[in-house]
């Protein structure tokens, strides 16, 4: 006789005033079942497993709970039962540690020693390496992600909901991820795995659910589609085809990095050690790394956030800008995208109007003083349109949109402004397969105008697919670049390690200025 599903969900509703977030749902899952649910940025996903969990209360339907009609009032309750989950967009803290965030998910009256003792033995299990004593503030968002997913698993849950778990996370970490999660449900724990990384879905999940503008659209058996099919069925339509040409003509020096250094900022910090750096007009350089080895330390130098840097240490189109600040460098035509959507890369109370001054000061949006709200609301909204930001208007709230509508209205932003540096990190963290597809075209666009790239990323199928060249960050030293064409998997997994050898660096660099020269093809 069949068991009981662990989850069974009839006609989950949710509506909010400018959208139908779910619409008459219906979803069940098994005891030790992995099951997939996927679907577009704004399909519904994310308010279906807060529903779940408590987070979010319904407007209709009901939730068995193994075989019981059961009430999830809080997140409370939810743990009660066995629910653990990993958002998105992380629930921490950043004044208090790592060990003090975790403890805030579990039983009072806990012996923080003890609790510091096993996060460091469920990380070292899972490869999910944590410092239990690190304030959440110090940390990469990949190390982050770490605590979110070490804090469920702490729970020992009967079902865990895992919201884009590996959006951060290098092959290596994700192949040893999906080792727990097959032993998690092996042991009888049913595991909920929202993810826009349609070959882990193929290769982990056991079944999936296609939700399209908040409503089941269709059931599959992942291991039996095709990334294109079931990319077909999230999104209603084949994806464009990539415009990307084999020529790239390289132009003048944009940014150059020479011998950049700088000690620690605080105790958990990666100081940075003698970056050698060269990005041309037209052409997209890729800094890979495993989260945590001083990517987040040199994206703060290259922003103006950090400016402890000699001024020399970075050029920007020529002008020594290592101690000037964000502005300064935008003013000099360069475009940033941090990896932090909420909190860096927009304020989630402010509208997506208010948003768009974040980068956007001078011209036609603020003169002498004045903000043309009109113009700066027309703008929001050529964004929106331009990149099928899924919200309410150019009046809504950044906190309201989807991790990856947010994400896809911040790059616009950026690359709107026409930028001759254009630096990224993460730049499809947590976007559907449709709209990174989108992101890169823009991306390309940009280096066709004659911008130069940098993207930081820790996809390395993104970087192999978007870069003519590659550096690898590791312990805060950077690799020799290494075109894309004879880069292999191994090798930049080998880099990663931080084992390159100093001779190869001449022979990139001299390759990358003789083609420059001559004014051809650049790998």
């Amino acid at each position: 006789m069949p068991s009981l599903p662990r989850l069974d969900l009839k006609g989950i509703s949710k509506r909010y005033p400018a959208v139908i977030a779910n619409d008459q749902v219906d979803l069940q899952v098994a005891p030790g079942e992995i099951h997939a649910v996927l679907g577009e940025n704004g399909a519904g996903k994310s308010t279906l497993m807060k529903i779940i969990f408590g987070a979010v209360k319904p407007d209709a339907g009901t939730l068995r709970w193994n075989g019981e009609e059961t009430r999830i009032a809080t997140p409370q309750d939810a743990r009660k039962l066995g629910i653990a989950m990993v958002f998105q967009h992380f629930s921490l803290f950043d004044t208090l540690t790592v060990a003090e965030n975790i403890a805030l998910g579990l039983d009072k009256g806990i012996n923080m020693q003890e609790l510091a003792e096993q996060i460091a033995q469920t990380g070292d299990r899972y490869g999910l390496e944590l410092e239990p004593h690190r304030h959440v503030h110090t940390l990469s968002v990949g190390e982050r992600q770490r605590v979110e997913i070490v804090r469920a698993l702490l729970t020992k849950p009967q079902l865990l909901i895992l919201d884009e778990p590996t959006s951060v996370l290098t092959p290596q970490a994700v192949q040893k991820l999906f080792v727990t999660l097959r032993q998690i449900a092996a042991e009888g724990c049913s595991i909920l795995y929202i993810s826009h990384k349609l070959d882990e879905i193929r290769e982990l999940c056991h079944s999936a659910t296609v939700m399209r503008a908040g409503k089941v659209t269709g059931h599959c058996d992942p291991a039996q589609e095709t990334a294109a099919s079931l990319s077909r069925m999230m999104i209603g339509e084949d994806l464009p085809p990539s415009t990307e040409t084999a020529e790239c003509i390289l132009g003048e020096s944009r940014l150059i990095l020479s011998g950049l250094s700088l000690p620690k900022a605080h105790a958990f910090a990666t100081a940075l050690y003698d970056i050698d750096m060269e990005v041309f007009g037209g052409e997209i350089v890729g800094i890979a790394g495993v989260s945590g080895n001083g990517q987040q330390e040199l994206l703060a130098a290259l922003s103006g956030e950090d400016r402890r840097a000699n001024a020399r240490m970075i050029r920007l189109k020529g002008k020594l800008v290592g101690n000037l600040g964000p502005e300064a460098r935008r003013s000099l035509g360069q475009s940033l995208v941090p990896e932090e959507r909420l909190g860096r890369g927009a304020v989630p109370e402010m509208s997506l109007t208010n948003n768009m001054l974040l980068s956007h000061q001078h011209g036609q949006f603020v003169r002498r003083g004045m903000i043309n709200f009109r113009h700066t609301m027309q703008a929001a909204a050529d964004i929106i349109s331009r990149f099928r930001v899924k919200a309410s208007g150019p009046a809504a709230l950044a906190r309201s949109l989807s991790g990856g509508n947010l994400q896809k209205f911040i790059v616009g932003r950026e690359i709107t402004r026409q930028p001759d540096v254009f630096i990224v990190a993460q730049p499809t963290w947590g976007v559907d397969v449709g709209a990174a597809a989108q992101i890169h075209a823009e991306i390309r666009q940009l280096k066709q105008a004659g911008c130069a790239v940098l993207v930081i990323s820790e996809e390395l199928d993104e970087l192999f697919e978007l870069c003519n060249r590659m550096h690898v960050i590791a312990k805060g030293r950077l690799s020799p670049s290494i075109a894309t064409p004879t880069a292999t998997r191994e090798k930049i997994g080998l880099w990663m390690s931080g084992l390159w050898e100093d001779g190869e660096t001449a022979e990139t660099v001299s390759l990358g200025k003789t083609r420059r020269r001559k004014g051809g093809e650049h790998a």
